[in-house]
C-alpha cells in the first residue's frame, strides 16, 4: 500500500495524490511546492499522510518537491491579485476579435510561469489567434480551458433555492452525476424549474438521498399489489417514502388512506389477486395538476 498525501490548490476543488517522499511530518495546511502534469505548481495539504489501497492510485504518483517559503506565498497572492485585470483584458480581446465565447475564469499559476483562462462556449473555439494576442501581451504562457455549465456557476458563486451557498461553491469539491431517475424517485415534478439549478443542469442535491430512496423503495410492496389491512384487502397506489408508507385504495372507499409498511401483509391468494387486479383504478392526481389547481 503506497503513501500519499492529499493536495489541493484552489479552495473547494478536487483533492489529489502526491507523494510525499522525505517529507513525512506534514500536516493539514501546510503549503507545499509538488510536480504535476503542467509543472510546478503551489498546494496545499487537505489530507494527511495515510496509506491507501493501490487500486485508489491512477497512474504514477509525483512527488512533494519542497515544502513553500515565504516568497513563494508572497509570488502566489501577487499575481493572484493580477488575474482580474488579466479576465478583463482578455474578454476585451474576444469581443475585439468576436469570438463566440465567454471567459469566466483567469488562473495565474504561483510564480507567474503560466496563464490558464478557463471559458464557455456552445461549440468548439479556434482560439489560436487569440492565444498569440495574449502571450504578447501577458509575456507568459498561456493556456485555453473549456469548462461546462456547473463549473462556470462554482466559479461565479450564488444561492441556491433552499436560501444557502451552493454546495459546488461551498463544499462540494466535484461534481457528481445526476440523473431525472433520481427526481422520479423521490417523487418531485418534473418541470426544468423546479429541479434545476442556478446552472441550468439538474440538481446536485438529486444525488444525496437517491440511494436511501433505492433502499427504502425496495422494501416497500409495488404499486398495483394488493395487501392485507384490518379493514380488508387493499391495492397499494402509491409510495410515501419518507414516511415509509404506503396509499392504499380500500374497498368501499371512495378515498386512499396511508398505511406504515411495517402494518401491512402482502395478499397471496390467487383469487384475490386477480379479482383486484382486474377492477377499474381510482386516478390520485398528478403533482401537475395540484399545483395548476393551486395556482388558480
Amino acid at each position: 500500500m503506497p503513501q500519499v498525501v492529499g493536495i489541493s490548490f484552489k479552495p473547494v476543488t478536487k483533492i489529489y495524490y502526491f507523494d510525499p517522499t522525505s517529507f513525512k511530518d506534514l500536516i493539514i495546511d501546510d503549503w507545499v511546492i509538488v510536480e504535476t502534469a503542467r509543472g510546478l505548481e503551489l498546494g496545499r495539504v487537505a489530507l494527511p499522510i495515510r496509506l491507501v489501497a493501490d487500486n485508489e492510485i491512477k497512474g504514477q504518483l509525483k512527488p512533494v518537491l519542497r515544502r513553500a517559503n515565504p516568497v513563494d506565498l508572497l509570488l502566489a497572492q501577487e499575481y493572484q491579485a493580477k488575474e482580474p485585470e488579466a479576465l478583463t483584458i482578455c474578454s476585451k480581446l474576444v469581443n475585439e476579435m468576436n469570438i463566440s465565447m465567454k471567459v469566466v475564469q483567469a488562473d495565474y499559476s504561483f510564480d507567474g510561469s503560466r496563464l490558464l483562462f478557463c471559458f464557455t462556449a456552445d461549440q468548439r473555439i479556434d482560439f489560436r489567434e487569440l492565444v498569440k494576442e495574449l502571450a504578447k501581451h501577458f509575456k507568459t504562457r498561456i493556456e485555453m480551458k473549456q469548462v461546462g455549465a456547473r463549473d462556470e456557476t462554482k466559479v461565479l458563486d450564488g444561492y441556491g433555492r433552499c436560501g444557502r451557498r451552493l454546495c459546488c461553491s461551498s463544499w462540494l469539491t466535484e461534481f457528481y452525476p445526476v440523473s431525472i431517475r433520481m427526481a422520479k424517485q423521490q417523487g418531485l415534478p418534473l418541470a426544468p424549474s423546479e429541479i434545476s439549478g442556478m446552472c441550468g443542469r439538474l440538481l446536485c442535491c438529486l444525488s444525496y438521498e437517491d440511494q436511501m430512496y433505492t433502499e427504502i423503495a425496495k422494501s416497500l410492496p409495488q404499486i398495483g399489489s394488493p395487501i392485507k389491512l384490518k379493514k380488508g384487502v387493499g391495492i397499494v397506489r402509491g409510495h410515501n417514502i419518507i414516511n415509509e408508507s404506503v396509499m392504499v385504495e380500500v374497498e368501499d372507499d371512495t378515498s386512499y388512506i396511508e398505511v406504515p409498511a411495517s402494518e401491512i401483509e402482502l395478499v397471496i391468494d390467487e383469487e384475490i389477486l386477480k379479482e383486484k387486479l382486474h377492477q377499474p383504478k381510482k386516478t390520485m392526481p398528478l403533482e401537475d395538476e395540484v399545483e395548476e389547481e393551486m395556482e388558480e
